[in-house]
């Protein structure tokens, strides 16, 4: 319990000084909670394939995501602060970190094209302009598999996409659900293109 909190105040002292030099870089004064990591991670099936995590932080939710059983092998984080990078390094052997912007991470992506069955972002889409956004939405779901599900959590309780930005890019979102017990409170969305969400809604053909 004492190392558990030790290491909790470590990840808080990073995170603060990560929000002080670049605010708009990150979302929160606090890294995420374990139960909003715990909610997010659920999204994933463990023998479903690769996972891409954009804005890795101090690992809070890559900790989570890897709890699901997902092979090391099978994960990969995205973080552009070289300082959250090098711990992540640290902390996550065998996790290939990839030091560059979401909306350009493709050519890095061991998986490649189509290789993912999801993204799960803790970016501050909601602090990124609509082009930005658009850029990064774009991306994930060239790296996402058919299906492919992008996870996102936001301190609002709107979905952190704006509208014209998910219509422009044809996709669909449900809200998996909100965790009170996270500094601010958080809530969990799933994006997915409309055309996947469709095929699953449909009813099945009579015989």
């Amino acid at each position: 319990m004492l190392t558990e909190r030790r290491n909790s105040a470590g990840e808080y002292l990073k995170f603060l000084h990560a929000w002080i030099r670049k605010p708009r870089q990150t979302a929160s004064i606090v890294p995420s909670s374990p139960y909003l990591g715990r909610m997010m991670a659920r999204q994933i099936d463990p023998q479903g394939g690769p996972v891409m995590e954009f804005g890795g932080g101090t690992g809070a939710l890559t900790r989570e995501i890897l709890a699901t059983g997902l092979p090391v092998s099978d994960l990969e984080v995205v973080e552009i602060d070289p300082t959250f990078a090098r711990n992540l390094r640290r902390h996550f052997h065998g996790v290939k970190i990839i030091e560059a912007p979401a909306q350009s991470v493709l050519a890095e992506a061991q998986g490649g094209a189509g290789a993912y069955q999801c993204v799960i972002s803790g970016l501050p889409l909601l602090a990124m302009s609509k082009t930005l956004q658009k850029a990064i939405l774009a991306e994930a779901f060239k790296l996402l598999q058919p299906g492919g599900s992008f996870i996102q959590f936001t301190y609002s309780p709107r979905p952190p996409l704006a509208d014209s930005v998910a219509d422009a890019l044809d996709l669909g979102v449900d809200r998996v659900g909100t965790i009170v017990r996270n500094v601010p409170p958080a809530t969990v969305f799933r994006y997915r293109r409309a055309a996947d969400i469709a095929a699953v809604d449909r009813p099945a053909a009579s015989l």
